[in-house]
């Protein structure tokens, strides 16, 4: 008999096994491309409650906001599940007994996710690297990090891992279709 107050589990044992990296990475990427949609409503909106006319000014300020942007975003979206990204690529993040996150974990993830870009970016700000090169390490870091997944025994990412979260396939069960006439 299972607790009434625990959420109910979205998958079985079976089916917690990560997707391929391929699709998880895909996944990652087309988030991005739709991250800029967030970021171009986030910015417009903090251009215009600050009054900032130039890109420079309150930058530090813009990126704290953005930040909050960002977690409030997928903190959302984990909790019920998934992304837009998520959804099309049939990925689907629940917690390690296959459970709905609760926002603090996905709160924790969305934090712990920054592990993706922290590092190379503190060492570009370290050595004060151009933006070619600390590119080429972003991306260098990036790959890393990706296939550190294929060293952990259920093939979840370094930060999915702490966060006691994990993606697993999920194909979402298809409604019958009525006939019209």
């Amino acid at each position: 008999m299972t607790d009434p107050a625990s959420p109910p589990l979205l998958t079985t044992a079976a089916n917690l096994t990560a997707p391929p990296l391929r699709r998880r990475m895909a996944c990652w990427l087309y988030e991005g491309m739709l991250l800029f949609g967030v970021v171009f409503i986030a910015g417009y909106l903090f251009s215009t409650l600050t009054q900032t006319r130039h890109a420079l000014d309150n930058r530090h300020l813009q990126q704290a906001f953005l930040f909050v942007v960002f977690g409030i975003y997928f903190a959302w979206f984990w909790a019920k599940g998934q992304t837009l990204a998520m959804k099309t690529w049939h990925i689907r993040v629940v917690d390690n007994q296959g459970r709905p996150l609760t926002q603090a974990r996905a709160l924790w993830r969305y934090v712990l996710s920054w592990l993706w870009f922290l590092p190379p970016l503190a060492v570009g700000a370290a050595f004060s690297l151009p933006g070619g090169e600390l590119a080429l390490i972003v991306v260098g870091w990036v790959l890393v990090w990706a296939l550190l997944s294929r060293f952990h025994a259920q093939r979840q990412f370094v930060h999915d891992a702490l966060a006691g979260t994990r993606l697993v396939h999920f194909q979402p069960v298809e409604t019958p279709k009525r006939n019209k006439r």
